[in-house]
């Protein structure tokens, strides 16, 4: 089955309105004739300054986290709502950094990942193992727990509409990267995780992130069960960018 590639460019705590508006208008004329998705994941402050130069392109904008609950005593947080609002389409869930830095929990996912589809969000859920547990010999392990937990409450008929992307922590900005062999084996290993689930399996986007660049795009890009890819560092720039939502084709 042909899926459409689904390139994303998380800023992390990166790039001031200014500036995401500068990248932005430097991005969307090197991939006016990309036919994959391209989702640019800035921080809250800058969301706006995103979708309204996307207006009118296929570029999709992406929020770096949300809360369960659509409102509440929750200072410092922000709704599934809120984002809708601001025309964003979707959200990245549980990534690592969330995870080691500020406790996200499983349980805490398992009811963000329902919260962000019935808002109409497209939730991009992040899973991955540690260096240790890849050293272990426990990555399967690892992936099936937090798979398990994260989509709990997610209906199977709705499963296809979550983008799961495998990043493994140890490759996270540490120049490391999984080797294509690597990084398919464990996109393979999720994809029929879901099929055993029921899911529509082979409609499931499943992006690989971990040190993505340029010169690797391609090469992991082409494996069979990665339709993608989760990129961090080198997203900031619109000329690294645009030359991996290329390799996509």
């Amino acid at each position: 089955m042909s899926r459409t590639p689904y390139i994303a460019a998380n800023w992390k705590m990166h790039k001031s309105v200014a500036e995401a508006g500068e990248f932005v208008d430097a991005l969307l004329p090197q991939i006016a004739a990309t036919q994959s998705d391209v989702v640019i994941c800035p921080p809250f402050t800058a969301l706006t300054a995103v979708v309204e130069r996307r207006y009118g392109t296929a570029v999709k904008v992406a929020a770096q986290n949300m809360h369960e609950e659509d409102s509440g005593a929750f200072t410092g947080e922000v709704s599934a709502p809120m984002l809708v609002e601001l025309d964003v389409e979707a959200v990245v869930l549980g990534h690592s950094e969330r995870r080691q830095y500020f406790n996200e929990s499983d349980e805490a996912l398992a009811r963000k990942v329902p919260a962000a589809l019935a808002a109409g969000l497209e939730p991009i859920l992040c899973v991955g193992e540690s260096e240790e547990a890849r050293d272990g010999g426990q990555t399967e392990a690892v992936l099936e727990r937090q798979l398990q937990a994260d989509l709990a409450d997610v209906e199977d008929s709705k499963l296809s509409e979550v983008v799961i992307a495998y990043e493994p922590i140890w490759a996270i900005g540490t120049g490391r990267t999984a080797t294509p062999e690597q990084a398919q084996e464990v996109c393979a290993f999720i994809r029929d995780f879901l099929r055993e689930r029921g899911a529509a399996a082979d409609d499931v986007r499943i992006l690989y992130g971990g040190s993505v660049k340029p010169s690797n795009a391609a090469e992991l890009m082409g494996q069979a069960d990665i339709d993608g890819a989760l990129v961090g560092g080198a997203s900031l720039d619109p000329a690294d960018f645009a030359a991996i939502v290329k390799a996509a084709g």
